[in-house]
C-alpha cells in the first residue's frame, strides 16, 4: 500500500496559479479527421503512405475523459493520484505554447480486450471492467475505482499503444502520453499501487506488433515497477531498467533489488538500480545513467525506447522525498534520445506535487521538441550511497553485459579512493586543563569544580 501522506508542498498549486489557465480539452473527433487526411493518401494503384508534415513533430496522447477517474469517498486529504495532475501539466504546456501549438494530438481510442489479454489475465481484466457497474470500489486500500475508471484505463492504454505504433513507424518523431490512471504496478493478475492496466507493457507489445523486434523500457518512477518487471521478466525482447527507492525492501512495493535480473533464460534483461535512501538527486541519477543505463541500452540496441516517467522522484514530491529537478529529467530524456535512433515514447506514471510534475513534464517535452536540456552534467559527482548502489548493480549485471566489465573495475578503484577521502578522522577527546593537585585537596576545591563545569559547557572536557 502506498502511504499517501499529503504535505503542504502538494498544495502549492493553490497559490502558484498553475491551474488558472485551465486545461486543453481538444475536439478529438474533428482533429482526428484532419490528422488522418494528412497522414495518409490513397491512390487507385493501392495505398501509398505520404510523408506527413507531422513526422517531424511530437505527438501527445490525451483525452479529457481520463479526468473522470477519481476517488469518490471523501477523506481528510485528496488522494494523490487525482485529476488535477493532468490539469496541472496541461496548463503548464498551454502556458508555454507547447500543447496546443508545437505538438499535435492523436485520436483517442479504447484498448481492446484482445490487446489487454496479451498483458493481463482474463480475471484481472474482468475485475477492472466490473468496477464500471459500481459507484466506488477499491482493488487495494490505496487503489480506487469509480464508474468511469475502467474506461479511463482503456483510453490510457489505447493512447499509449497507438503512440508506440506512431513513433516506431516514423509517423511521429516521438511522443508523450499524458494519461492516467498510471500503470507500472499493474501486473498479470492484479491492479495495485494506483494502477489498473499496465500502459508501458501494452505499448511495448503494440510496438512489437508493428514490427519492432526489441523494446527498451526505462522506468524512473521513484517506485519500482513491479508489474512491468513481472510481465517481462522471462522475455529477452523487452529490456526493463528501473531506477527507484528501495531501501533494502522497506520502500513500496518492496521489489526491485539489484539481484532481480530476470528468469527462465532472460537473466540480465531486468536491470534494477535500487537507491538505499531518500534524497537522491540529479547527480546520482545521471551517474547511474552513464554507468549502467546507457552502456546496457547501447548493447541491447532497441528499436523503440519507452520511458515510464513517474515524476515522484522530483524535488518536493510528498511520496518520493527525493531531489531530481526538471533539468535532471530533461538531461535523462536527452541521454535516452540517442538510443533507438530517437524513437522515444514517454508515458506518465506517478508524481504528486502539482508544481513539480508540471514543470518536470514540460522540461521533458521541450527536449522531445529538440530543445537543449539546459545543463550538461559531464562528470556528475554522486553521493557515497549512490556510488555504492551503482557499484553493486555493475557487479551483478557485468555477468550478463560484458560492456560493463571495464566500468566496474574502474569504479571499484574510484570507490575505494572516494570512501577513503570522505572518511573523516575521528577527533581525539582532549584532556582539557589539568589542575594542580593542590587545587583538588585544598580550600580551592570549590573553584576547581566550578572551572571544570565551565570547561565542559564549552566543549573542553577533562
Amino acid at each position: 500500500m502506498l502511504p499517501y501522506i499529503v504535505t503542504s508542498s502538494c498544495g502549492e498549486h493553490r497559490e502558484s496559479g498553475i491551474l488558472k489557465h485551465g486545461f486543453f480539452a481538444p475536439s478529438f473527433l474533428h482533429e482526428s479527421t484532419l490528422l488522418e487526411a494528412e497522414l495518409e493518401t490513397r491512390t487507385d494503384k493501392g495505398m501509398v503512405s505520404q510523408v506527413s508534415t507531422f513526422n517531424s513533430s511530437t505527438a501527445i496522447g490525451f483525452d479529457e475523459r481520463m479526468l473522470l477517474h477519481s476517488e469518490v469517498e471523501m477523506k481528510s486529504h485528496p488522494h494523490p493520484e487525482r485529476p488535477d495532475r493532468l490539469r496541472a501539466i496541461a496548463a503548464s504546456l498551454a502556458t508555454a505554447g507547447i500543447f496546443p501549438g508545437r505538438c499535435y494530438p492523436i485520436p483517442a481510442r479504447e484498448i481492446t480486450k484482445e490487446e489487454l489479454e496479451m498483458v493481463h489475465s482474463a480475471e484481472n481484466i474482468q475485475a477492472v471492467e466490473v468496477s464500471s457497474n459500481v459507484i466506488s470500489c477499491y482493488f487495494t486500500p490505496d487503489t480506487y475505482a469509480n464508474k468511469h475508471s475502467a474506461q479511463a484505463a482503456r483510453l490510457a492504454a489505447g493512447l499509449c499503444a497507438d503512440l508506440a505504433s506512431e513513433v516506431f513507424s516514423g509517423r511521429a518523431k516521438n511522443g508523450f502520453a499524458l494519461v492516467r490512471p498510471p500503470g507500472h504496478h499493474a501486473g498479470v493478475k492484479q491492479a495495485m499501487g494506483f494502477c489498473l492496466h499496465n500502459n508501458a507493457a501494452v505499448s511495448a507489445l503494440a510496438a512489437q506488433a508493428a514490427g519492432a523486434k526489441k523494446v527498451l523500457i526505462v522506468d524512473w518512477d521513484v517506485h519500482h515497477g513491479n508489474g512491468t518487471q513481472e510481465i517481462f521478466e522471462q522475455n529477452k525482447s523487452v529490456l526493463y531498467i528501473s531506477l527507484h527507492r528501495h531501501e533494502f525492501g522497506r520502500f513500496y512495493p518492496g521489489t526491485g533489488a539489484a539481484d532481480e535480473v530476470g528468469t527462465m533464460g532472460a537473466e540480465g534483461y531486468c536491470v534494477n538500480v535500487p537507491w538505499s535512501q531518500s534524497g537522491v538527486g540529479d547527480n546520482d541519477y545521471i551517474f547511474a545513467f552513464k554507468q549502467v543505463v546507457l552502456p546496457i541500452a547501447s548493447a541491447f540496441a532497441p528499436d523503440l525506447t519507452i520511458i515510464s516517467a513517474g515524476f515522484d522522484a522530483a524535488r518536493g514530491d510528498p511520496l518520493g522525498m527525493c531531489d531530481v529537478t526538471p533539468a535532471g529529467y530533461a538531461q535523462m530524456t536527452y541521454l535516452l534520445n540517442i538510443v533507438s535512433g530517437g524513437k522515444l515514447l514517454v508515458i506518465l506514471e506517478g508524481g504528486y506535487n502539482l508544481r513539480s510534475i508540471s514543470s518536470s513534464a514540460t522540461a521533458v517535452i521541450k527536449v522531445l521538441l529538440g530543445e537543449s536540456p539546459g545543463c550538461d552534467l559531464d562528470d556528475p559527482l554522486p553521493s557515497r550511497a549512490g556510488m555504492k548502489t551503482v557499484l553493486d548493480v555493475l557487479a551483478i549485471q557485468k555477468n550478463f553485459w560484458p560492456v560493463l566489465e571495464s566500468s566496474f573495475s574502474q569504479l571499484q578503484s574510484q570507490y575505494e579512493i572516494y570512501t577513503t577521502q570522505r572518511r573523516k578522522p575521528r577527533k581525539k577527546r582532549g584532556r582539557g586543563v589539568v589542575p594542580p593537585l593542590c587545587w583538588r585537596w585544598s580550600r580551592k576545591r570549590l573553584l576547581y569544580h566550578l572551572l571544570k563545569g565551565q570547561l565542559r559547557v564549552r566543549g573542553k572536557g577533562f
